[in-house]
């Protein structure tokens, strides 16, 4: 997809990245910067003040503590930290607080979502966990959430580790499922792993005052920004495409300041920090990740169309938005084709620069009670394809040979993945 189809946004001016023109109006007024493309603010965002700083690459602070000889000014700032959770003025005090690293990652992903603020953690989960907490803190402890959802994600809801309660419904559903201590809606589109998409805008509707959180780990905010559909929480596993090279680990939650404030104080308490070599490493993938997503996402569209094509494959599942991510059911054994794979990689996981290969019954979502896994489309024949920058020749020849000679019973839905391309 080409930068172009978005919408042009402004660079926010103010330190809390609001995007914000000081007269409120939005009109260019002296002082803010001229709109940025997505493509310019993925190389630019959180390298503002490199050149002032007379550096060219962002800066990796290791540090784990930071001197300071204002013992009183130390307890006003970390008094103010404990009221409402914004980031401490000055210089940091200490790294479970906030380190600079990281920062800059969570004001470019803030960015590029299209939010005031953003918070990074130590993975997609701990993320996740946090945004539990601060609702549970709330009294709001019961989460209405759609199907599927990442399966670690499913089995956190589900078997209420964090004390919250689920209640699982199909969209039209959401409305009448909330109750007065209803925290949060959770839903993901594309979904893992059928690519399930839905209608964030529908759905943001239906939740009332209720925050909707949205995973757009799949889609990545090159493909779609949920908060201008009407999301308050955008939920990313970092170690997918954000870092995009399987080789870091990491999640945020872009929203809005207030709930950041949160965010972070649960972030101190429980210790679940982003560490500045992963920041440094997830600021340096977003300079890419428009290159690399509409790419691989090139490769994906037309390895779906030959999958949908073949009398081996029996569903092939798409979305509509694009993206890389491809899932298919075969008609024979799916475990021959994670074994006779060799340029792909047979692994969990996704989003890196090569192509990877899954069995969700097996992997990914079987934490996920059999028949909940079922009812949400996730066959037992299900694959999921990750595809990355290879050659698409290349890719087409290994799953070619992966899937063998002999076609599969059941018939192609050709028809299911044309509309979904």
């Amino acid at each position: 997809m080409d930068s172009g189809s978005f919408d042009a946004y402004d660079v926010p001016a103010d330190p809390q990245g609001t995007g914000q023109s000081p007269d409120g109006t939005g009109r260019r007024v002296p002082g803010v910067p001229a709109p940025r493309a997505l493509a310019t603010e993925a190389v630019h965002a959180g390298r503002d003040d490199l050149a002032r700083q007379g550096v060219h690459a962002p800066p990796i602070d290791l540090s784990t503590t930071y001197p300071s000889y204002d013992s009183r000014g130390e307890a006003a700032r970390i008094d103010a930290f404990a009221t409402d959770g914004a980031e401490p003025e000055g210089p940091p005090v200490y790294g479970r607080l906030g380190n600079p690293t990281v920062a800059r990652f969570e004001t470019a992903l803030a960015r590029l979502e299209g939010t005031e603020s953003a918070v990074a953690f130590a993975t997609g989960m701990a993320a996740l966990s946090a945004v539990l907490l601060v609702r549970s803190a709330m009294g709001l402890r019961h989460v209405v959430a759609v199907r599927p959802l990442y399966g670690c994600s499913d089995h956190l809801l589900t078997a209420g580790l964090l004390g919250s309660e689920v209640t699982w419904v199909d969209p039209a559903g959401i409305a009448d499922a909330l109750r007065p201590d209803t925290g949060l809606v959770m839903v993901e589109s594309p979904a893992n792993p059928t690519l399930a998409e839905l209608d964030l805008r529908a759905v943001a509707h239906a939740c009332g005052s209720v925050p909707l959180l949205a995973d757009n780990t799949f889609a990545t905010p090159v493909l779609q920004r949920p908060v201008e559909q009407g999301a308050r929480l955008v939920l990313h596993s970092a170690t997918k495409y954000l870092g995009g090279h399987g080789d870091v680990m990491g999640g945020v939650v872009a929203c809005d300041e207030e709930f950041a404030g949160r965010l972070r104080q649960v972030r101190f308490a429980t210790g679940g920090v982003l560490h500045p070599l992963a920041g440094y490493l997830l600021l340096r993938g977003l300079s890419t990740l428009p290159v690399r997503v509409r790419a691989a996402s090139s490769n994906a569209a037309e390895l779906a169309g030959r999958l949908a094509a073949d009398p081996r494959v029996t569903r092939v599942h798409y979305p509509r938005i694009g993206g890389a991510m491809v899932a298919f059911e075969v008609g024979g054994d799916p475990h021959d084709v994670i074994a006779g794979v060799r340029l792909i990689t047979p692994a969990v996981s996704l989003g890196s620069v090569d192509t990877l290969i899954q069995h969700p019954a097996s992997i990914s979502h079987r934490i996920v009670d059999a028949d909940d896994r079922r009812g949400a489309g996730v066959s037992d024949r299900l694959l999921r394809l990750s595809v990355g920058l290879e050659d698409v020749e290349d890719l087409w020849a290994d799953l070619d040979r992966a899937l063998g000679t002999a076609p599969g019973p059941g018939r192609v839905l050709r028809e299911a993945a044309v509309a979904n391309r």
